[in-house]
Parts: structure tokens; sequence; C-alpha cells
């Protein structure tokens, strides 16, 4: 197995870089490069799907028993983890909104 702190470091990284495309993607739709806003939130969603693998990777070393230590940096990797998805969430919905809105300039 890898070092526990390299494992929760990868999910941080990964967590880290979903929220940066989704708002991304945002600045886009804004600028109504709606291509170019969809594939960053397809990037987005595959940072997340690969930080998600790390999380049920963790929760499976835990096995519901408190094997794994936490720590300031665990904590701190699943609050980015879910802030990411929020953010997923609000930012497709509101590139949705963009796409009804006339460009403004």
């Amino acid at each position: 197995m890898e070092d526990l702190e390299t494992i929760i470091m990868e999910l941080l990284v990964n967590a880290g870089a979903a929220r940066s495309q989704a708002l991304t993607a945002l600045q886009l739709a804004r600028k109504g490069d709606f291509t170019g806003a969809e594939k960053a939130m397809e990037e987005s969603h595959e940072y997340v799907k690969h930080a998600h693998k790390i999380q049920t990777q963790l929760i499976g070393l835990d096995e519901g028993a408190g094997k794994l230590p936490v720590n300031l940096i665990t904590v701190h990797s699943q609050d980015h983890l879910m802030n990411a998805m929020v953010i997923q969430d609000l930012a497709g919905d509101m590139i949705e909104l963009y796409r009804r809105l006339p460009l403004v300039n």
C-alpha cells in the first residue's frame, strides 16, 4: 500500500482540480464558450471520479472501524471533495442559465 499521506494528498489534488475545472467552465460559459465549458465540466467530473475512487479506497481500508488516523489533512481533503461536488452541481445549473441568456459584452 502506498503511504497513507500520499493517498490523501492525491485525493486533495484531484478534488482541487475538479473544483478549478468547474469554475473554469463557469468563466467560459459567461463568455459564451459553451463547448469549452462542457469540456471543462467533463474534466471536472473525471477528477471527481478519480477522487471518489480514492475516497472509496480509504473507506475500505478503514473498514468502518477507525483503523485509519483522522487528521487535519484527511478532513481537509474530504472538505475539498465535497466542495468540488457542490460547485459542479451549481456550475451545471448556472451554465444552463447562461445558455438561455443573451450574451452581453
